[in-house]
């Protein structure tokens, strides 16, 4: 595997590899049984993870998606303008937001993702830290899963990942606001023991990224030196997603208190990410990421322009 993260060379199976059943994969298609759940980033290019919120309150889109025909067809729009992969959520994780449970959070997400999992080319990961709600998404045609809590808030998660060979994206969170710690050391150990619990059930190297989650537990500042220093998660050998997308600090920073308004910044704090080693950006607003990404990318590794 590459320090990137996304190269489809074939994984080892972990000794839960061989129980990947086919029903569960009954609407993706997998070249290789071996390969990495990420999709593949052609020509090293930075991939787009579209948001897909079926909460009826969501900070960003204020419960626009909730209904279920309405979110299919974002979904279709989201990869129709480019994105890469689907991430789709039922349950707010907004400071303020009171939890759900499962069931609940099921009612919202499978009738929309068992009805996209049939219509999308582009992989769906679903947003959870519940063991059981990640079960049933991954049996109705989820492939990855995108924990907040990154695998220490549910003890079942990470087998449930294992057994079903799912990707995963592992994001630090913590529970409390502290002013005082450096926040970056406070991110590594917080990895370093998530990695150890993927590790023992047997979850592949090569299905793991890490996500420095930016707004979670957090002060603004401490967002910013995330970001600053986001190129100190690659000693972990693993891809770096990160989603800044119309959050707080960018509207505290920009001025702009309508997370709607947020665009500009988002793009500029996803830029900064890529800079500093992001290899998957999630977002709400999927054409101008692309454009921004475009351009990145190519200060990058510069290159001619394509035809």
């Amino acid at each position: 595997m590459t320090g990137a993260g996304f190269s489809m060379q074939t994984c080892i199976l972990s000794p839960h590899g061989t129980d990947i059943l086919n029903e569960i994969f009954a609407h993706v298609t997998v070249a290789d049984p071996g390969a990495s759940r990420w999709p593949v980033a052609q020509e090293n290019c930075t991939l787009l993870m579209g948001v897909l919120n079926v909460t009826p309150n969501s900070f960003s889109d204020g419960g626009q998606f909730a209904a279920r025909e309405k979110a299919i067809i974002r979904a279709l729009e989201i990869q129709r303008d480019g994105a890469d992969i689907l991430d789709i959520g039922g349950e707010s994780t907004h400071p303020s937001a009171q939890p759900i449970n499962a069931e609940e959070e099921l009612a919202r997400v499978i009738p929309v993702l068992s009805e996209i999992a049939q219509r999308l080319t582009i992989p769906v990961s679903i947003d959870t830290y519940k063991a059981k709600t990640a079960e049933a998404a991954l049996l109705a045609g989820a492939t990855i899963v995108n924990d907040i809590w990154g695998l220490q808030h549910d003890s079942a998660m990470a087998a449930v990942v294992a057994q079903h060979g799912a990707g995963l994206c592992i994001m630090h969170n913590r529970r409390e606001v502290d002013t005082g710690i450096d926040i970056v050391a406070d991110m590594l150990g917080f990895f370093e023991h998530s990695l150890n619990i993927a590790m023992k059930a047997g979850i592949r190297d090569c299905d793991i990224v890490l996500d420095p989650g930016i707004g979670f537990g957090k002060t603004f500042e401490q967002n910013l030196i995330c970001l600053n220093r986001l190129s100190e998660l690659r000693q972990f050998g693993r891809g770096i997603l990160v989603g800044c997308s119309r959050k707080g600090f960018i509207g505290a920073y920009s001025g702009r208190s309508n997370p709607a308004d947020r665009l500009h910044g988002t793009l500029g704090a996803h830029v900064a990410a890529v800079m500093n080693g992001a290899r998957i950006i999630r977002a709400h607003d999927i054409t101008p990421h692309k454009d921004a990404l475009a351009l990145a990318d190519a200060i990058l590794r510069p290159k001619a322009p394509p035809n």
